[in-house]
């Protein structure tokens, strides 16, 4: 929070109780504004943070990440007419990834939720959604309230961070299963007050690898990292920043907004907006469970079939695509679509994008050709580059569901 002494025009980003620790840690100063927080995008290399979240244990500050509590009898019933998966199926001790869609079924927002109790929930966003969420419980007997500064979270992923938890003494994480949560005490803490720091641990999170998210009290934060990090230096613990946690997301396929799709609540230009079913989310709508906003509409896009989905594409050469154009073939004269994210990826060693494809290229097999420039030594050179539609995700390791993880 701001003092008197720190107007808000010195000081326009809020620092994460994990502030400090991080910028002791950051040998680049690269910091990056996100919920208006200020945190950090790399620390040290990319390569060696992405190389912590693949082969060791990374720790990656979610406190930005918007909270919302939503308690009531109607609890339920109100989030089932939010989104548009069944969450009446995720019961106490449990996480649901959810959309939800306005009337035309165009995509608002994606999140977590999680199931804190009976008729208490909190549902996780990227960007702050009070006023969707507030103009969408009229009716409904519910309390919404914004608690992201009441609550400090910390990634803690890598093939290492189950047994690093367990040496920390968080006894039973390892019986956590993919999407589930408990109650855990962290003891002998980096601090002498108090001996135990009580925590909230889900087994979730945006790398598609092995890995679990810790929620805490904002004043244990930084005895936590410092227990994690004094625990983690036999495992090659480091702090991760966003452009390494891009590369590993985009390896699980996982959508970032702003990037893959942008709200419907923000969009300036008609025919941006996109749907679930166009990102590959049909999964997560379910048009059995009763009504939900935008649900006609998208019942109506089901029966038409898809004009243009979001897929992946493997990509020839090592040149990341960003923001190239795709086109039909190889003489660029037909445009097809165009890339959402891409990188190089360094665990399949193949060069990755997702992109929103007009129909039929959509369909698993078919060649694109990517428009990709590059600049050497001051001089920019176009190469048309065949791109072939392939499954997401595209890198899944047994390890990310296996239940009790190996110890590693």
């Amino acid at each position: 929070m701001l003092t008197a002494s720190e107007p808000h025009y010195h000081q326009p980003l809020l620092k994460t109780p994990f502030h400090e620790r991080a910028r002791a840690a950051s040998q680049l100063d690269s910091f990056v504004a996100w919920s208006g927080y200020s945190t950090v995008d790399v620390f040290t290399s990319v390569e060696q943070e992405y190389f912590a979240i693949r082969n060791a244990s990374s720790l990656y500050d979610l406190t930005p990440m918007v909270k919302y509590r939503i308690a009531g009898a109607d609890a339920l019933r109100f989030l089932n007419r939010l989104v548009t998966r069944d969450l009446s199926k995720t019961g106490p001790g449990r996480v649901a990834y959810a959309v939800w869609c306005n009337d035309e079924g165009r995509l608002i927002d994606d999140g977590t939720v999680f199931c804190m109790a009976h008729n208490e929930y909190r549902v996780c966003t990227a960007e702050r959604q009070l006023d969707w969420l507030s103009a969408s419980a009229i009716g409904f007997d519910v309390e919404i309230a914004e608690v992201t500064e009441e609550v400090a979270a910390l990634a803690v992923q890598g093939p290492t961070s189950c047994a690093l938890l367990r040496a920390l003494g968080l006894a039973g994480v390892e019986r956590l299963k993919p999407f589930e949560l408990g109650q855990f005490a962290l003891p002998g803490a980096a601090r002498p007050a108090p001996a135990r720091i009580e925590m909230m641990v889900s087994r979730t999170g945006f790398t598609g690898d092995l890995g679990y998210e810790l929620w805490m009290r904002p004043a244990d934060a930084e005895g936590v990292w410092d227990a994690l990090m004094e625990e983690g230096r036999s495992r090659a613990i480091r702090p991760v920043g966003s452009r390494a946690l891009n590369i590993a997301r985009i390896e699980a396929g996982f959508l970032l907004p702003n990037l893959d799709f942008v709200s419907a609540a923000h969009t300036l230009r008609v025919g941006t907006e996109r749907s679930p079913l166009e990102l590959g989310l049909a999964w997560l709508v379910d048009f059995n469970k009763g009504h939900f906003t935008g649900r006609r509409a998208l019942l109506e896009e089901q029966r038409r079939g898809p004009t243009r989905q979001l897929v992946g594409l493997d990509i020839e050469g090592n040149k990341p695509a960003h923001n190239a154009l795709l086109y039909a073939d190889r003489s660029g004269r037909k445009p097809v679509g165009s890339v959402t994210s891409a990188t190089w990826s360094p665990t399949c060693k193949r060069n990755l994008a997702l992109a929103m494809l007009d129909a039929p290229y959509i369909a698993l097999g078919s060649t694109v050709w990517a428009e990709i420039y590059l600049n050497r030594e001051l001089v920019w050179e176009r190469r048309m580059a065949r791109a072939r539609v392939v499954e997401r995700p595209f890198y899944a390791p047994q390890r990310r569901r296996a239940t009790p993880p190996a110890d590693f």
